[in-house]
């Protein structure tokens, strides 16, 4: 078969679907046969079998298995005159080919299988199972022999990382414990399921090579008796990987049907072992009485696009969404990317284009790696979801909507998006368009200004000659030949034009939740706890998203990649997971007034779009509630004794090292757990004024107003600038002596003397 690296981008199409219009379905049957040996019900002995076999056959033919690429044709597999009755449509027949005369399994018994090929031309895809999400559990996958556990037949899914010190527990695939062609990886489906192709990867490594170069597949439904996937009269074998990261997919010319299937590596890369990470593309036959699988199954009742969009198909969307929402929607771009594709961003809001008094403006961003597609099109279903229950009168919504400012900008790295995109859900690997097109990591691309507020803190410049927030840009940042995307520029501008509140951006590749800081003070350490003077609000809000979502605190989940953050209820400092100098997250917090964090929504990047809905239903309450988040805390408006709002105005919590500045209008919003707080306003030229403010349990932020009057040294300036800064001239009085002092100086009075 010759491997599809790149190309066409194939849509999903869901299993009940795939069905309907299929012209046959002809599930695999048993054939009845002798009884199976406790020999053949042990993988270990029926391993060992095997290999004694393989060794008598060697020793007859002296043949050794040598890695190199296979060299069957690519042909596709013949009809039996059965299928050519049933299915008119088809290719050739093949009367050599009977059904009821299936291969011996490897185990060496005579009992046979009949396990059918769907024919048809061409062969219809089917999603994922779900090696790759986790849809398909450890207890489902098995293998011939393992090298050690971490390289047990449980990792070897589809795009799983190793860590970066590579141990006996976290490995980056499955490894054979021998190197012949008798191993395998199975994948139990726990139910009959039409399987139409595999896609494999070599193993995850930075010390290793390992991939397999070619493979053959077999099916079985009772994992004893197998049938290998024919070319004719021969044994079919795939083109494998040529290196360790691209995946390759190979499509079946005909689906089998079964309910477990083997990959079977024929050869390997020569300077490694026997190492594969895999996904298998099948499709579940229709079983209502199947109990597994009713229990598993998320449905959504949401009428919503459930698709990926490529950037033209985004565009037409939100234009789709502001035509249902006119009133609440307003469609604006900050930039564009280093293609010139626009970054699209949809206000939401009772009144959209404008700040209104007192309102906190929040905002979620996705799409920095244009890879991790996942956050993209969580963004567009909240859009569409958020405009239909506006206008069916969801109260919740309508609160949100007349109190909130929302911004949602659900594609910053397009030109990266475009390329996964073109290749696929399942071919685009880990990285392929992760960067922007000019090779920037968008998300860590920001100003350190970590680096800036602790060397000061050392200093004890704080806040004296500097203050602990609202930390300048340097200078060689903003020079026009820095390395700095343009994307990046697009948003620090978006970040200082807006007063945000609270914000989110959305990743992909895991599950939890990340809060600043994410960059370790400590100089040379990779990862350390490093807490900001918000620490106690940033793991309210990081909890707030994570218990709320479906499987991210869940302690009994498995772990994505090598991290079990469940242990942690779904949340982490960002710089005890892996330090990161110029983060978006950290550059908010210290540039802005803004609190942000990461959402890493799902374990695979770029999830086929069949499991969109359930990856919709998994986080849309999370969604919901960060966003209410933004109404906790405090809020007012600082003013002068006219009643001006006063702009600038700082804003100091008692026992939080971490100031915040109001807005052009004077208004103002600060983050704040429930409790009680000593808070100070004051502005250049203004007293300053301190009051206890209360933060109470229930949603909503506490008023908490300021009004400040000028000072004396601010009059005098203010004259002064009047009087373009010279001095005051006033008119010159004669001095008239005390009565006293005139006597001494023999001054005569009124009277004489």
């Amino acid at each position: 078969m010759t491997p599809e690296v790149t190309g066409s981008r194939h849509l999903g199409i869901p299993a009940l679907t795939v069905l309907l219009g299929l012209t046959l379905t002809l599930v695999g049957l048993v054939q009845p046969g002798r009884g199976y040996s406790h020999e053949d019900q042990d993988y270990y002995l029926q391993e060992l079998h095997a290999r004694e076999q393989y060794s008598k056959m060697q020793m007859s033919t002296g043949e050794e298995p040598a890695p190199s690429m296979p060299g069957p044709p690519e042909t596709r597999l013949q009809q039996t005159p059965a299928d050519k009755k049933k299915n008119p449509r088809g290719g050739k027949t093949d009367n050599s080919r009977n059904p009821e005369k299936t291969a011996k399994s490897q185990s060496g018994t005579n009992n046979t299988l009949m396990v059918q090929a769907i024919c048809h031309s061409p062969s219809p895809e089917c999603p994922p199972m779900g090696l790759e999400t986790l849809k398909i559990d450890d207890f489902q996958l098995h293998a011939s022999t393992i090298k050690r556990y971490g390289l047990g037949a449980h990792r070897g899914r589809l795009n799983i990382q190793a860590g970066l010190y590579e141990d006996d527990l976290y490995d980056g695939g499955w490894c054979a414990g021998r190197e012949d062609p008798l191993q395998w990886l199975e994948v139990d489906a726990r139910r009959l399921t039409k399987f139409t192709g595999v896609v494999t990867q070599g193993r995850s490594s930075l010390w290793s090579s390992d991939w397999v170069t070619s493979y053959k597949v077999m099916v079985s439904n009772d994992s004893h008796t197998w049938v290998t996937l024919r070319n004719g009269s021969q044994d079919l074998t795939f083109t494998g990987n040529r290196e360790k990261e691209i995946p390759v997919r190979n499509i079946f010319p005909a689906p089998m049907v079964g309910r477990y299937i083997r990959i079977n590596p024929r050869s390997w890369y020569g300077g490694g072992s026997i190492c594969m990470r895999a996904e298998i593309l099948g499709c579940p036959m229709p079983d209502p009485n199947n109990y597994y699988h009713r229990r598993n199954e998320v449905t959504t009742t949401d009428n919503l696009d459930f698709r990926h969009h490529s950037y033209k198909d985004m565009r037409q969307l939100m234009k789709v969404v502001n035509d249902m929402c006119p009133n609440i929607t307003r469609i604006y771009n900050i930039g564009k990317s280093h293609n010139g594709l626009k970054l699209y961003a949809i206000e939401i809001s009772d009144n959209p284009g404008e700040h209104e008094l007192g309102e906190p403006e929040f905002r979620y961003l996705a799409g920095s790696h244009g890879n991790e597609a996942l956050g993209r099109e969580l963004l567009l279903l909240l859009m569409q979801f958020m405009c239909l229950e506006y206008r069916s009168g969801n109260p919740r919504i309508r609160h949100l909507v007349d109190e909130t400012r929302i911004h949602l900008l659900p594609s910053v790295n397009p030109d990266g998006y475009e390329k996964a995109f073109q290749v696929g859900s399942e071919l685009c690997g880990w990285s392929l368009g992760r960067w922007s097109q000019d090779g920037m990591d968008i998300h860590h691309n920001f100003p350190d200004l970590n680096s800036i507020l602790w060397e000061a803190e050392v200093k004890k410049w704080i806040p004296r000659k500097m203050h602990n927030h609202h930390v300048a840009i340097p200078e060689w940042y903003q020079a026009k030949n820095a390395t700095v995307a343009v994307e990046t520029r697009a948003l620090v501008a978006w970040m200082e034009k807006l007063p945000f509140v609270l914000g989110g951006n959305l990743q992909g590749g895991e599950l939890v939740v990340t809060f600043p800081y994410d960059r370790t003070r400590t100089q040379g350490a990779t990862k350390e706890q490093s807490p900001t003077p918000d620490d106690h609000v940033f793991r309210w809000l990081a909890f707030s998203y994570a218990s709320t979502h479906r499987l991210m605190a869940d302690a009994s989940r498995r772990v994505c990649h090598t991290e079990d953050f469940a242990k942690e209820d779904g949340t982490i400092n960002g710089a005890s997971w892996h330090t990161a100098a110029g983060s978006m997250n950290d550059f908010s917090y210290l540039h802005t007034n803004c609190l942000e964090l990461s959402m890493y929504v799902g374990c695979d990047k770029f999830p086929h779009e069949s499991e969109l809905p359930e990856e919709w239903e998994n986080n849309r309450e999370s969604l919901l509630v960060f966003m209410e988040q933004v109404h906790r805390g405090i809020k007012g408006v600082v003013k002068d004794l006219r009643g001006q709002g006063i702009a600038n105005a700082v804003i100091s919590v008692e026992g939080i090292s971490h100031d915040i500045r109001t807005a052009t209008d004077g208004d103002y919003w600060r983050l704040l757990n429930p409790g009680e707080y000593q808070v100070t306003a004051r502005a250049d030229g203004y007293s300053l004024t301190r009051k206890m403010c209360e933060v109470g349990y229930q949603m909503g932020a506490s008023r908490c107003d300021f009004t400040l009057g000028r000072t004396n040294l601010s009059r005098i300036k203010e004259i002064m600038e009047k009087f373009n800064k010279q001095p005051i001239r006033l008119p010159v009085r004669p001095l008239r002596a005390s009565r006293g002092r005139q006597r001494r100086l023999g001054v005569p009075g009124p009277y004489g003397t």
